[in-house]
């Protein structure tokens, strides 16, 4: 091995120790004077209650209009909370009647109202719905894009955190009805910013060179294994800001640090209305297509190798999870396990991935 590749390989070891302790770092950064948010510091699922006008907002569906509402939790203690919020709804596929007719909210807190609480420092949180409020299976697309969040946790502290929510949702409004369902809070991404230590890159586009080569390469591998294709870590759509469906963070002059989020496109979730991306010529979104750059391709028998050392965790986390039911279970196991199959063998990884990388 010559200077070069040693220097290369120390660099990504090095790196790569800071991914895999970042996860047991979790609980001294939590307890720090500068991450004091409970929220996300449990997997437990959290029990709350909504009650606001939701007949009103899924018809409007006005994205300038906030609706007052009224948000309960029955803390640990057996003391019940109750907060004066606002709803807002969001999302761009997601807020089309045609795809579905329960959209994702935003949840504006009062901050002084949430001090000593789970809530004690959020503001505004993203609240992911079941989309299809009368259909049991899009609960279990919802589980699923959960673990999408909680299996990305295991691979790298540079991620969303995500906490499952048990919800009832009450509607306040004339002959209202009441209904309990999955939903999803996503940590803010400021919030990531303060956790990790970085700052929020706002740019127009980026150019590949100058991310982190060890966290894109584990990102792009991630989206490949979850068989998604609805994401750029350079760009957005047009007329939009970088980057669509990731978030770039720096410290200093350091290289960026990409995190995706939003997954109900993937693969793994496999949702009805998930189409493939056209430029991409695959049938369906379950068919996998690699996206890592080509200078990275060093490392990948090593990123697949901090893949399987998390197989029986992640394998665990679907089995375990609260409300997946068997079918979804076996379906989860089945699609992660063709991966860890390729994963496993050298030979695969260089005819799947690395003589399909980009650039």
């Amino acid at each position: 091995m010559n200077k070069n590749n040693r220097h290369i390989g120390w660099t990504y070891c090095a790196a790569m120790l800071f991914l895999l302790v970042g996860q047991n770092s979790v609980a001294q950064d939590d307890n720090s004077d500068r991450v004091t948010r409970p929220l996300f510091t449990s997997n437990s699922t959290l029990a709350i209650t909504i009650e606001a006008p939701f007949k009103t907002i899924m018809r409007d569906r006005d994205e300038t209009e906030e609706y007052p509402a009224v948000l309960k939790h029955v803390a640990e203690d057996g003391m019940e909370h109750v907060f004066n919020i606002n709803l807002r709804i969001r999302g761009k596929f997601r807020q089309q009647r045609l795809n579905c007719n329960f959209v994702p909210l935003r949840v504006n807190f009062k901050k002084k109202s949430v001090a000593g609480t789970v809530f004690a420092g959020q503001d505004k949180l993203k609240l992911v719905t079941d989309c299809q409020r009368a259909t049991p299976s899009y609960q279990q697309l919802l589980l699923k894009e959960y673990l999408v969040y909680r299996m990305f946790n295991l691979m790298t502290d540079n991620s969303f955190r995500a906490r499952l929510l048990r919800i009832t949702y009450v509607d306040n409004g004339p002959k209202g009805k009441t209904r309990t369902s999955y939903g999803i809070f996503l940590e803010e991404k400021k919030h990531i910013a303060e956790r990790l230590g970085l700052e929020r890159v706002k740019i127009e586009r980026a150019k590949y060179p100058a991310f982190d080569p060890v966290q894109a390469n584990l990102m792009n591998v991630y989206e490949y294994f979850i068989g998604n294709t609805d994401y750029s870590q350079v760009a957005g759509p047009v007329d939009t800001t970088c980057c669509h469906n990731t978030v770039i963070y720096q410290s200093g002059d350091d290289p960026y640090i990409t995190i995706p989020y939003d997954f109900d496109h993937s693969g793994f979730v496999f949702a009805p209305y998930a189409e493939p991306n056209p430029r991409f010529k695959i049938k369906n979104v379950k068919k996998r297509v690699y996206r890592g750059r080509c200078e990275n391709n060093f490392q990948l028998d090593r990123t697949m190798q901090h893949y399987l050392a998390n197989r029986d965790d992640i394998r665990q986390l679907i089995q375990e999870l609260e409300g997946f039911s068997k079918r979804s279970v076996k379906q989860a196991l089945a699609y992660v396990d063709s991966f860890f199959k390729i994963a496993a063998n050298s030979k695969s990884v260089q005819v799947k991935l690395a003589k399909k990388c980009v650039g």
